[in-house]
């Protein structure tokens, strides 16, 4: 199945709200905020062997990468927002 198919609901609501880019984008930030939720709750039970305070390196890096995917989807949601305040002035 397809993520539209998946999240038809959430897609449409949010599409309704906000147009069809930055609902999509909204979309996209709310799945990437789940998997860093998710991917959080693994590294509290697979820690390194070289340091039990953090999770294990892959997970680590999992998470920073989730993490940059999500500033970069809120500039583009802010710089949309910019742009569609900005023409409105």
């Amino acid at each position: 199945m397809s993520v539209f198919d998946d999240h038809r609901e959430e897609i449409e609501h949010y599409e309704t709200m906000m147009g069809r880019w930055r609902g999509r984008l909204a979309v996209s930030l709310d799945r990437v905020t789940n998997a860093l939720v998710l991917v959080g709750q693994h590294g509290v039970y697979c820690h390194s062997a070289r340091d039990a305070e953090k999770p294990a390196l892959d997970i680590q890096q999992v998470q920073q990468e989730l993490a940059k995917a999500k500033q970069l989807i809120q500039s583009v949601m802010e710089g949309l927002r910019e742009e569609r305040d900005g023409r409105a002035s």
